[in-house]
């Protein structure tokens, strides 16, 4: 068997972090714990991330990219704003539910208290996320898709915290309903208030 290379093993690494902060919670997982689930010893995990924190902030950019990748690609979707804004929710749901820690993560100890670099890392992504938003949503309102006056700014943040009250109502659940399904139509619910009532009727 091939000799895996240091990026594949710190990928591996990280991807048995995030499974584990899911499966034991971010604030009771230990290096060790990561370490049996790679199949490698302790010592092993440290020579790739000196310190538990230096995992995380791995952790961290990982998520990242797979945010940023996610986005694009939702972007891409549709050529209208709302066409795009819908996919951006859809897009985020979707990942959420291929990455369940990203919810765990933004409310533990962890997040909150432990390490304040992980922290503004998932406020940074939160902002861009934010931006991206508002930006689509501008975009509509300058075609006549959405209202006039609307303050594109609180709009995107009441889209942001319903991404993440579902989120986290279906983890709280045992994961109990479909995340993405259920969040679609909650933000049909919340289009219903954006919409120009011209385009919507």
């Amino acid at each position: 068997m091939a000799r895996k290379s240091a990026d594949q093993r710190r990928t591996e690494i990280v991807e048995a972090t995030l499974t584990l902060a899911d499966e034991v919670g971010p604030d009771r997982l230990s290096v060790e714990q990561v370490a049996q689930r790679v199949g490698i010893s302790q010592p092993a995990v440290f020579r790739h991330f000196s310190s538990k924190r230096l995992l995380w902030d791995a952790v961290g950019a990982f998520v990242g990219k797979r945010l940023e990748s996610t986005w694009e690609r939702a972007l891409a979707e549709s050529p209208d704003p709302v066409g795009r804004l819908r996919a951006l929710v859809r897009a985020q749901l979707r990942l959420i539910r291929t990455l369940p820690a990203i919810p765990a993560l933004l409310f533990s100890r962890e997040l909150q208290a432990g390490d304040q670099g992980l922290r503004r890392t998932f406020l940074g992504f939160m902002r861009r996320f934010h931006s991206v938003l508002a930006g689509v949503l501008a975009e509509g309102v300058q075609q006549g898709q959405l209202r006039t006056g609307l303050d594109e700014a609180r709009a995107a943040y009441v889209i942001i915290a319903l991404i993440q009250g579902v989120a986290m109502r279906w983890s709280l659940s045992g994961r109990e309903f479909d995340l993405v399904q259920e969040g679609e139509q909650l933000l049909e619910l919340v289009m219903q208030g954006l919409l120009n009532c011209e385009e919507s009727s």
